[in-house]
């Protein structure tokens, strides 16, 4: 029987880990407390995970994501991308490689693909905002309104 190989954390991994650490330490909580608001939120995380997490050495699963997002008082994006949105700032999402930030944080705000081009011949913009939109969303965005 062999063990468990180890997890290989992408760049993505690293900047949920980093700030994870810099929200809780802003918020002005200990790795206890945010256990407790983790515990409120239906999806607790002891304290010693958090500290894993923060060390980078515990996954985070999407539900985790989304409760430390809650507890934190943030938007899971504040949680998968660096707090900058310099367009002369390159970071490097997992899948994606170094891109631009403001691209990125387009990208995570469902406002553009990554590699979307100046001109859009082929409509791939509109399959975008139609996959990655709900409907009423997608409208107010094209209408402008």
């Amino acid at each position: 029987m062999s063990g468990r190989s180890a997890v290989q954390y992408g760049p993505t991994a690293a900047t949920v880990a980093a700030n994870v650490y810099r929200l809780r330490k802003s918020c002005g909580l200990s790795i206890y407390s945010l256990s407790d608001r983790l515990g409120e939120t239906g999806r607790p995380i002891t304290p010693s995970a958090i500290g894993k997490i923060e060390r980078q050495e515990r996954q985070v699963t999407v539900d985790d994501l989304a409760a430390l997002a809650v507890a934190l008082g943030t938007s899971p994006s504040a949680l998968l991308l660096p707090l900058t949105d310099d367009p002369a700032a390159k970071i490097e999402i997992t899948g994606a490689g170094r891109i631009p930030a403001d691209q990125a944080w387009d990208w995570m705000d469902g406002r553009r693909r990554l590699d979307q081009p100046t001109a859009d011949p082929t409509g791939a913009a509109l399959l975008y905002a139609i996959h990655s939109r709900p409907p009423i969303r997608r409208n107010r965005e094209i209408s402008g309104t």
